[in-house]
């Protein structure tokens, strides 16, 4: 993601209810303000429609003010702290955020790596799926959205899968 990457993330159980929470996400790099377009393209969504931030639950304070300090189910909104993560920031300035703590997961190392290459605790996360589709819920699913849209890379349950040549 660093490099510019979107990519599916496919790990373990499927999550209930109406977020993405880093079980069935795609992810990309906050950091660009194309992101926001590039992947709302790729979901085939309208362009105005926002991203929410994954932020490591103890730098949550360092990027966001006025929500709870604590949010894992991306239930709160806060204001994003200053113009660095443009594609995850509404037109008011605002974000959906989801904190991640020590016990969420292979998803919390994703952003530890993101945030060891880049100086950044924030990941921009939405729902594994395409147009009108369902959120991924198989392998077969995951694959078949890399197969069939311009994402990047798919992970499954730690397992990079790319296009051949990719």
């Amino acid at each position: 993601m660093a490099d510019g990457a979107i990519v599916g993330w496919f790990e373990g159980r499927s999550e209930i209810g109406p977020r993405a929470l880093g079980h069935r996400s795609l992810l990309a790099d906050p950091r660009p303000a194309s992101n926001w377009r590039r992947v709302n393209d790729l979901k085939r969504r309208e362009a105005w429609r926002p991203f929410a931030p994954a932020v490591l639950a103890e730098r949550a304070g360092d990027w966001f003010q006025g929500g709870p300090a604590t949010s894992p189910h991306m239930l709160f909104t806060a204001q994003v702290k200053g113009d660095r993560l443009p594609a995850i920031t509404h037109v008011d300035g605002s974000a959906r955020v989801q904190t991640v703590s020590h016990d969420t997961g292979q998803f919390r190392r994703v952003i530890e790596a993101f945030d060891a290459a880049t100086g950044v605790p924030v990941v921009m996360n939405t729902s594994f799926n395409g147009p009108g589709e369902p959120i991924v819920e198989t392998p077969a699913d995951a694959l078949r959205f890399l197969a069939t849209t311009e994402v990047d890379a798919v992970y499954v349950d730690g397992v990079k899968v790319t296009r051949r040549g990719g």
